[in-house]
C-alpha cells in the first residue's frame, strides 16, 4: 500500500561514565512533522522544526540510585510545558530496579509531570544497566578477575526469559544462582 511519511519521533539514549565515579544517563526526544502546521502559542511551525524536544539527564551511583536529575523542554506545543521540568527532581533517591516504573508514576505521573519526559525515564534503567555492567565486566576481565565469582546477586535475575534462574545464560554467567537441572 502506498504511504506518505508525516511524523518522526526520534529518541536517543546515551550513557556516560563521569570522573567523579557517578554515571549520567541521557535521553533526547524530538517530534517532527514533514509539513508546516499552526500552533496557538508558537504560530507557524516550519517543516523539520520540533513540536516536542525534551532532554533528560539522570545521574546515578554504582547502586543505580538517582543522585540528580536535569529535565529540559526546548520545544513544546504549550507555553506552560517547560514549567514542569523542576518536578523531575522528585525522583532523586529512587533506585532503578524492581518497582522502578511504579515509583516514577508516583512522583511524576499524570498531572505531576510531562507525559513525554516521564516516558523517557522508563527505559533509563535498562540503558543504565547496559552502560555500567558491561564496562565493569570488561574492566574485571582486563584485570584477569573471575567475573562469575562475585557473591553479589545479579539484579537482572528473573527480569526476562534469558535471565531466568533456570536458563543456560544464568548457568554460564552466574552459576551460583542457577536453579535448573
Amino acid at each position: 500500500t502506498p504511504r506518505k511519511h508525516v511524523h518522526t519521533r526520534a529518541i536517543d539514549y546515551r550513557g556516560y561514565e563521569r570522573e567523579d565515579g557517578l554515571w549520567d544517563i541521557e535521553a533526547h526526544m524530538t517530534d517532527k512533522k514533514t509539513y508546516q502546521f499552526s500552533n496557538n502559542w508558537r504560530g507557524e511551525v516550519p517543516i523539520g522544526e520540533p513540536l516536542h524536544e525534551m532532554l533528560l539527564r539522570v545521574t546515578i551511583d554504582d547502586n543505580f540510585v538517582i543522585q540528580d536529575v536535569v529535565a529540559v523542554t526546548e520545544h513544546s506545543p504549550f507555553q506552560m510545558c517547560p514549567s514542569i521540568t523542576s518536578a523531575y527532581k522528585s525522583v532523586i533517591g529512587i533506585q532503578m530496579g524492581a518497582g522502578w516504573r511504579k515509583a516514577i508514576r508516583m512522583k511524576v505521573g499524570g498531572v505531576h509531570g510531562c507525559t513525554h519526559l516521564t516516558e523517557l525515564l522508563f527505559p533509563m534503567a535498562t540503558v543504565a544497566m547496559q552502560t555500567i555492567w558491561p564496562l565493569l565486566r570488561h574492566r574485571k576481565n582486563q584485570a584477569d578477575s573471575d567475573v562469575s565469582s562475585s557473591d553479589k546477586r545479579p539484579l537482572v535475575l528473573n527480569t526476562c526469559h534469558a535471565w531466568s534462574t533456570d536458563s543456560p545464560v544464568v548457568k554460564e554467567n552466574s552459576p551460583k544462582y542457577y536453579t535448573g537441572d
